[in-house]
């Protein structure tokens, strides 16, 4: 019904730090927006949150296929870090207390539907770290990317220092981590920091084409599809293989299979149930 909001749009509604919409841009996609402009979308205790209790209501809501993560355009960041006086205020115990998971990273990459992040400028620390949980990085040209903690007395906290090499490789790793040296998101895709760069102009246009394409897809198969792909980085190749391939079984158990063969056979575009 026109004008009733989605259980993700619900849950943004009383948010100062974030809004959702769905549907807007291309049926079956949710933006989530990051709006922290004064302090260029750092990631304070209040967004923290807040981006949790959306992302859980996206995992129940059948009208969100796949999910963009991005922010606004006052901030001119996706996040530019955490909020240092946050940090600053913590003794080690506290510091702890606060990495206890699941955290935010962990809701990003545990979503059962795609997370694609429109990284519209700066990505820096945690706020990269939060891009490093997404599924698939978009990212506007004229953007800074890097891990600069080291620059503070710190570390990467918030996953960086294992999904990073993961992505690049332990040396590129080691460079960007060790250095604090920070990388334009050309120089970022070409490393494999994130999958492609676009001038600002054009990034709406790729990351929404992106999106669409997946939110045509099986629900149930792309959160396999999902689970399947990262269950490569914590399983050997064996292991891996036969996992995958009892998620592969366990779909043919499913109606969207049925679907998805018949509209094949039938040369029309399958109407998915998402079961």
């Amino acid at each position: 019904m026109a004008g009733t909001s989605t259980a993700t749009e619900s849950a943004a509604a009383e948010s100062e730090t974030l809004s959702a919409s769905v549907g807007d841009r291309v049926e079956g996609v949710a933006t989530v927006t990051l709006s922290r402009p004064e302090a260029r979308n750092a990631l304070n205790a209040e967004l923290r949150e807040d981006l949790i209790a959306v992302l859980d209501a996206v995992a129940d809501d059948d009208a969100v296929r796949v999910v963009v993560l991005t922010g606004d355009d006052e901030s001119g960041a996706f996040v530019a870090g955490a909020d240092v006086t946050e940090l600053r205020e913590r003794d080690a115990l506290e510091q702890r207390e606060a990495s206890e998971r699941p955290r935010v990273f962990e809701h990003v990459a545990d979503c059962p539907k795609p997370v694609i992040a429109r990284v519209n400028g700066h990505a820096l620390g945690g706020g990269l770290e939060l891009a490093l949980a997404c599924d698939v990085r978009i990212a506007a040209e004229d953007g800074k990317i890097g891990q600069p903690e080291i620059n503070l007395g710190i570390i990467p906290g918030g996953g960086g220092t294992q999904r990073l090499p993961r992505l690049v490789g332990t040396g590129q790793a080691m460079k960007l981590i060790l250095s604090g040296e920070l990388l334009d998101a050309a120089e970022a895709a070409d490393v494999g920091i994130v999958e492609e760069a676009y001038p600002a102009a054009e990034l709406d246009d790729r990351v929404y084409d992106l999106a669409g394409s997946m939110a045509e897809k099986s629900p149930v198969a792309l959160e396999f599809a999902k689970t399947a792909v990262q269950a490569s980085e914590r399983m050997d190749l064996e292991t891996g293989i036969d996992y995958e391939a009892e998620l592969f079984a366990q779909l043919f158990a499913t109606a969207d299979k049925d679907e998805g063969i018949d509209a094949f056979l039938e040369d029309r575009e399958p109407e998915w149930k998402g079961r």
